[in-house]
């Protein structure tokens, strides 16, 4: 699939790639999949979307994952265990991707995998765990994998994350951020300079989904319906709000171990009521760096645009100071974002270019980012690019 093709005369000629990113987030509730078709030339990177889809996690492999994750106990059967079934769950979600997006063609299937710890201590990552076992999609579509794109950064010093800047970067202009809204929360802003800020916020939707979950049995709280049905606690807000980690100044970043079901615990409220205070706390944590951060226009990503009061209370809360959109007006679908940052992620790694950038994650140096696995052919990478500009332009 991968191509050589001439432009006009004088050009150089330009390679054109095929890649299925595969994303699950922090929220665990499902598993995106975007194909693209990246084409460079004279240093120039454009991204042509083919299409994305999501695919539910089955229940019961979704409850098992949850019910391992910090702060509960686990063993190293039940890490095999899930390893080898979110690989599998990958698979299926990679074939259906190929056949549907991409008519059975493509080149390179990357995936981020399933986080299920993030080592931080003294504010420094030391290490970093996805699982989802790649060989299983190797296996399932023929195609080499690119996974466990977050430990080369962290052995150069770096956090590890975030990672869809490099993406942000090349969309975004002076004054403008891209938000993502996952489980949790992250922002990438771009300074009048062209100086780049990324790091992660706090919480997202993790709270919100985990009080949904203990308290109404729900997954999430769709359309926000829960936190309208509410009233914020101001004490337990300004209590929230008092958390170590926003004080911390970027690089940073964070997960599921610090923002976890039992982060609030027994805040004697109702489930409506706790919720209200947890999208409050959400939407009050985004603002606040938003503003600090001086942009003036948010591109937002990631499932917490589809809850109309967090996104009503952020743009309640900016007062005019920012405009909040969402990154479909960049070209970029908001639902799936982030499995199309993975995929230019694998551009990079496929082509000897590092993919993290070291102003955001602490890095010492850019790192190529990943490991390959190959698929049914033996492994043939192309020619490693000298470099590219950075920028990327997405075409229809």
């Amino acid at each position: 699939m991968e191509t050589c093709l001439p432009l006009r005369e004088g050009e150089r000629y330009f390679r054109r790639v095929r890649i299925i990113g595969i994303m699950s987030g922090t929220s665990h509730d499902a598993i995106d999949v975007a194909a693209a078709e990246f084409t460079h030339t004279d240093g120039e990177l454009r991204l042509r979307p083919l299409g994305d889809l999501s695919v539910e996690h089955d229940p019961d492999l979704r409850e098992a994952l949850v019910a391992a994750l910090p702060p509960a106990r686990t063993s190293f059967a039940e890490v095999c265990a899930l390893d080898t079934r979110l690989g599998r769950a990958f698979a299926d979600a990679a074939a259906k991707g190929l056949a549907v997006l991409c008519d059975g063609e493509a080149d390179l299937v990357v995936s981020h995998g399933q986080t299920v710890y993030h080592w931080v201590a003294d504010g420094h990552a030391h290490g970093t765990l996805q699982i989802g076992q790649p060989a299983w999609i190797a296996a399932a579509t023929g195609l080499p994998v690119v996974a466990d794109l977050r430990s080369a950064d962290i052995a150069a010093g770096g956090q590890g994350a975030p990672l869809v800047p490099v993406l942000d970067a090349g969309l975004l202009r002076p004054g403008q951020a891209a938000l993502n809204i996952g489980g949790i929360a992250n922002i990438t802003a771009i300074g009048d300079a062209g100086d780049v800020t990324a790091y992660d916020l706090g919480p997202g939707n993790a709270l919100i989904d985990a009080a949904a979950r203990e308290h109404f049995g729900l997954p999430f709280d769709d359309g926000g319906l829960l936190a309208s049905a509410g009233s914020v606690d101001a004490a337990l807000l300004l209590r929230l709000i008092d958390e170590p980690y926003y004080r911390m100044p970027p690089p940073k970043s964070t997960g599921k171990e610090l923002f976890h079901g039992g982060y609030v615990a027994n805040p004697g409220l109702s489930g409506a009521d706790l919720i209200a205070t947890l999208t409050e706390l959400t939407a009050r944590v985004i603002t606040t760096e938003a503003v600090w951060l001086g942009v003036r226009e948010v591109y937002a990503s990631g499932g917490g645009v589809r809850n109309p009061v967090l996104m009503g209370r952020v743009r309640d809360l900016a007062e005019g100071r920012f405009e909040l959109r969402e990154t479909d007006e960049l070209g970029v679908p908001a639902d799936a974002k982030e499995a199309y940052a993975f995929a230019l992620l694998g551009w990079l790694t496929w082509h000897g270019l590092p993919g993290a950038l070291p102003s955001v994650t602490g890095a010492s140096r850019a790192a190529v980012l990943g490991s390959i696995t190959p698929g049914t052919a033996p492994l043939r990478l192309p020619e490693p690019l000298p470099g590219w500009s950075g920028r990327i332009r997405v075409t229809p």
